[in-house]
């Protein structure tokens, strides 16, 4: 089997972590607690893929608090919540285990989140097993997503030029690094919400397991015959 893409880079939540919606969750009730009154799908609509000093940053203005200290003890809440969600509930994606066991190529994670957190996350489901030393963190490089650092830093550990790099991202900020890059961006995100200049560079894919058919590692669905 041939491969044009020598190497890929995953985004972690939502992902190769099925964490969104438990992270998702938690912002909306941090912010339900605080005061606000967003409903779940605002909640999820308007942080996702957005950092959790920015969530909280966004939800004490919106509530009138100014102090620097409102947002740091928001975060801190949020952090030590996720870590025990984690523990409780934490599963790979579906599909993550056989893509990642059957993709002949080198692997990297990069991701706007602490290294705590995704390093939990990956140990948890076991997913660590398949990038050792290859996860990079924004908090820990100070190169957040969108800018698309964080994806060429990745690329010079895999030994590979941006060019022959796929990116797999479910989140607006990461899918615009990874253009911005110079890579080849397969999308959990679906099309509806995107802008469509942006949409029109991307790959779609509506699994894991789609996205090694797409590259031509898996085989197509099984036809269920009637």
């Amino acid at each position: 089997m041939t491969f044009t893409i020598q190497a890929v880079i995953f985004d972690s939540d939502g992902t190769l972590l099925d964490s969104e919606t438990l992270g998702m969750d938690l912002l909306w009730e941090l912010a339900r607690d605080a005061g606000l009154p967003l409903t779940r799908d605002e909640a999820h609509r308007r942080f996702r893929g957005v950092g959790i000093a920015e969530v909280g940053g966004w939800v004490m203005a919106e509530l009138g608090r100014t102090e620097s200290d409102q947002v740091a003890s928001f975060v801190d809440r949020y952090h030590r919540g996720i870590l025990r969600r984690f523990h409780e509930a934490l599963a790979p994606m579906p599909g993550a285990v056989d893509l990642l066991e059957a993709l002949p190529l080198p692997v990297a994670v990069a991701t706007n989140g602490p290294r705590e957190k995704v390093g939990l996350g990956l140990a948890l489901t076991g997913l660590d097993r398949f990038f050792g030393d290859k996860v990079f963190s924004a908090p820990e490089l100070g190169h957040f997503k969108p800018d698309p650092e964080l994806f060429l830093i990745a690329a010079r550990a895999l030994k590979t030029p941006p060019g022959r790099c796929a990116v797999v991202e479910d989140s607006l900020p990461g899918l615009v690094a990874g253009l911005a890059a110079g890579m080849r961006v397969y999308s959990l995100h679906p099309r509806e919400g995107l802008p469509e200049d942006l949409a029109a560079q991307l790959v779609f894919i509506d699994s894991l397991s789609d996205f090694g058919r797409k590259i031509g590692l898996l085989p197509p669905p099984t036809m269920t015959k009637h």
